[in-house]
């Protein structure tokens, strides 16, 4: 600090501290999900029109694929069938059915053994395979301590998931 004064070194340190605020912030990530690159996981055509929720969920699927996110995309992709699941009660006023007495919705297992045990959905085989290997996959990535998903785990579900979605958006009536 030769030849510095304390004032000009301490008025550099505030314009440091500043800048590195500021840019700090430019370098956030967007406050809410942005459409996925690529429909690796699941065509976004399958969802498109149906509800905002649904097609950020499925920018989530994707967007994690591309990133190498296998834990996360496998959990979103439960979600994704839970949630159209309950659209397909919800869509005929038949929520009642797959509510605990407490109003709270089932949980998958009770979600998936309603929808499969309902034969006016007329479920097809690999429609009900699917969501029972989505949702191990998801527990399995939400809960396995020492489990971490790999690109296969969720290459092998892909077909029968999107299979899986659009059966269940056209029972929704969105299709």
């Amino acid at each position: 600090m030769r030849g510095r004064s304390p004032e000009a070194a301490k008025a550099g340190l505030a314009i440091l501290k500043q800048l590195a605020r500021e840019t700090g912030e430019l370098r956030k990530p967007p406050e809410i999900a942005v459409a996925s690159q690529t429909e690796k996981v699941l065509p976004f055509s399958v969802v498109r029109g149906t509800r905002q929720y649904l097609e950020t969920t499925t920018h989530q699927i994707n967007g994690s694929y591309e990133n190498g996110w296998y834990d996360a995309c496998a959990v979103m992709m439960r979600k994704l069938l839970e949630t159209l699941i309950i659209e397909v009660f919800e869509q005929r006023g038949m929520e009642a059915k797959i509510q605990t007495p407490a109003g709270d919705f089932a949980s998958l297992d009770g979600l998936i053994g309603k929808v499969i045990g309902d034969s006016r959905w007329n479920l097809s085989r690999n429609t009900k395979r699917a969501l029972d290997d989505v949702k191990k996959l998801g527990d399995n990535s939400a809960h396995g301590r020492r489990f971490a998903a790999h690109r296969g785990d969720i290459d092998g579900l892909r077909s029968g998931f999107r299979a899986a979605v659009q059966e269940l958006v056209q029972l929704c009536g969105w299709s």
